[in-house]
């Protein structure tokens, strides 16, 4: 480990592996079976899971991007079974959240960026050179394609994939696919939806709400009120329902005619 520097606090778990150039900062804490690349620099607030893998020049915990930020504690919390590839930077939190949060069993791909505040679900897939701004949330098993840039304060909704080099400047419901410019509806998300399991009943389900939603040229609120009584209950349908109610951006738009 030539040029490496560990700080004496700093806690590491058991079968750990780590490169050249490392630079860790006390008051980091990383679980066991990690494998930590060549000048990846983890600095002070980090708290990484077990079996993650974090490759060469990963920054992580590095200061907010943010005016607001006045040297505060704050966090980085990174779960169990992460792949972090080349160049990744992910900021540690401010006074409004705390911490940035990223779960368990995510790909970060090279270059990417994730800001203050974010909160990253489960199961995603966070594409090449993707700029995530700050307070941004996306909920698990998204899929975010390559050079896509993320407003601050969006949400992505689960199981949702938007497409490369978009710009996500509203919330992007669950179970679809976002593309064009700019950002809108272009269907269900089906061959992900069938990689999850979900059934060919569930899928027209899903279909059906979002025709309803986005293609037949209602306007949002009168939408959702025939989606509650149209469609019997269901985690899905609650689901759709709950994020477009709860949209402080407002919702992306459908298909244009």
């Amino acid at each position: 480990m030539k040029n490496t520097f560990i700080d004496k606090n700093a806690i590491l778990g058991n079968n750990i592996r780590i490169g050249n150039g490392v630079t860790i900062e006390e008051d980091v804490v990383i679980g066991k079976n990690a494998q930590i690349g060549n000048h990846v620099t983890i600095l002070s607030g980090s708290r990484i899971g077990e079996n993650c893998q974090i490759h060469s020049n990963a920054v992580l915990g590095g200061l907010p991007q943010d005016l607001k930020y006045k040297g505060e504690y704050t966090l980085l919390e990174i779960g169990d079974n992460n792949i972090i590839r080349e160049f990744v930077t992910i900021n540690k939190g401010t006074v409004s959240k705390g911490k940035t949060s990223i779960g368990n069993s995510n790909l970060i791909m090279s270059n990417a960026h994730i800001g203050h505040d974010c909160v990253i679900g489960n199961n995603c897939i966070i594409g090449f050179s993707v700029g995530m701004a700050g307070e941004v949330i996306v909920q698990d098993w998204a899929n975010i394609s390559g050079l896509t840039a993320i407003h601050q304060f969006s949400v992505i909704g689960e199981h949702a994939m938007i497409s490369g080099l978009s710009r996500v400047l509203k919330d992007v419901p669950p179970y679809i696919i976002a593309a064009h410019e700019p950002l809108r509806f272009a269907g269900l998300n089906t061959v992900g939806l069938k990689r999850r399991g979900f059934d060919s009943c569930k899928i027209d389900e899903l279909r059906s709400i979002y025709r309803v939603l986005f293609q037949e040229r209602r306007n949002t609120k009168f939408a959702l009120e025939l989606i509650a009584e149209r469609f019997e209950e269901t985690v899905e349908r609650n689901k759709i329902l709950n994020f477009v109610h709860q949209s402080k951006r407002g919702i992306i738009k459908g298909f244009e005619f």
